[in-house]
């Protein structure tokens, strides 16, 4: 059986948020605006993307 993926792409800048949210923005993979990274689709890469949803946008894979 597959795994569960999810394309994220960052949208919105980093400068000026909260540092925490940048750490998790580069956990993610993200280091560019308009970068897609496709991750496994776990409750702990759910809450990080939940935690910083106003700057990425979230797509099945």
């Amino acid at each position: 059986m597959a795994k569960k993926q999810m394309k994220v792409t960052l949208v919105r800048s980093t400068n000026g948020t909260i540092g925490s949210h940048r750490q998790t923005v580069l956990g993610l993979g993200l280091k560019r605006m308009h970068q897609t990274v496709v991750v496994e689709d776990t409750p702990s890469t759910r809450g990080m993307v939940n935690k910083v949803d106003y700057l990425v946008r979230v797509e099945e894979a």
